[in-house]
Order: structure tokens, then C-alpha cells, then sequence
């Protein structure tokens, strides 16, 4: 089931398949969605949920396999993946598309006021935190903490916005 706000604004060179499993994909209000962005229902159930004020630049890619939520205001810069789903593949006797897929690890959550860099992708069980920078062409795979800059494959922090902000003690550090 799609469902779009009236206030936002979808290129008609977007792509939007609607699931034939009952996911959900919920566009909310004054989200922006550029030309060539694909949303696949593919891999799972889940629902997906863009926030309030998001802007998703061309050539993004989203799955929708365990969901994803995406909070307000966010930024997703060209050329993302997004990809809540992996497929299984533990058997070598038979062909990988045959296996099924792997269980949930979560989805992809991303906080509010989040700026992801072109190329970027995320995967099964990544969560960003409110407010985190993620670098151009980084792999996130698991939780980055708010207010943290973070890049790299496997994306780790670097650093973080505003001076009184810490996450040297972070996991991901």
C-alpha cells in the first residue's frame, strides 16, 4: 500500500512499486523525491517510512525487506542504497536465490536531522542516530551514535557535530 502526503513532491521519473506482500510505504509531508529513485518491495514484509521534509537526490535505491524509517528532515544525497535484506546462502548445494532470505537484524532506522553522503549504503540492522553525518560512499551495518560524523567501509565515527558533543566512548569509535 502506498501512501503519499499531498504535500509532497515526487518526480514522475521516480519509481515506486507497491508491494504485493501488504508493506506499507509511507511518504509524509513536504518529502522530496528526485528523478530516478526506485522504491522494491523485496525481501520481507516490512514498511517504509519517510519522514517529514526528507530529500532523497536521483539514483537512490530502497528495499523494502525488513523496513526502513526514516526520521524528519533528513538529507540522502545520490546514489544511496538502502537494504534492509540479505539473502541466504549457507547451503553450497543449491543456487543462492533459491535459499530464501536471512532473518531481520532490525530493518534501517535513521534519526532526524540526518545527512547521508552519495553512495552510501546501508544495510540490515543499521541504525544512524539523530542529527549524524555519514560520509560519502560509507557502508553502514550497525548502530552510529547522534551527532556523530562517521565514513568508511564499515562506516566508524570521526568525529562530531558541535563541540559539546562526545562519542569517543561510542562502540563504533
Amino acid at each position: 500500500m502506498l501512501i503519499v502526503s499531498p504535500t509532497a513532491r515526487i518526480s514522475p521519473l521516480a519509481d515506486i512499486e507497491e508491494s504485493v506482500r501488504g508493506s506499507r510505504i509511507v511518504i509524509e509531508d513536504d518529502v522530496v523525491i528526485d528523478s530516478f529513485v526506485k522504491f522494491k518491495p523485496a525481501g520481507g514484509c516490512g514498511d517504509v517510512v519517510i519522514g517529514r521534509g526528507t530529500v532523497i537526490n536521483s539514483g537512490c535505491v530502497f528495499y523494502t525487506g525488513h523496513g526502513i524509517r526514516i526520521g524528519a528532515h533528513v538529507l540522502i544525497a545520490a546514489n544511496c542504497t538502502f537494504a534492509p535484506t540479505n539473502h541466504e546462502f549457507g547451503d553450497p548445494g543449491r543456487f543462492i536465490h533459491s535459499q530464501g532470505f536471512q532473518p531481520s537484524r532490525g530493518g534501517i532506522v535513521v534519526g532526524d536531522d540526518v545527512w547521508i553522503g552519495a553512495n552510501t549504503v546501508l544495510v540490515d540492522g543499521a541504525n544512524v542516530g539523530s542529527g549524524s553525518v555519514i560520509g560519502a560512499a560509507s557502508l553502514v551495518r550497525g548502530a552510529l551514535p547522534a551527532y556523530c560524523v562517521a565514513m568508511g567501509v564499515p562506516a566508524r565515527v570521526r568525529g562530531s557535530r558541535g563541540a559539546s558533543t562526545d562519542c569517543t566512548n561510542e562502540p563504533n569509535h
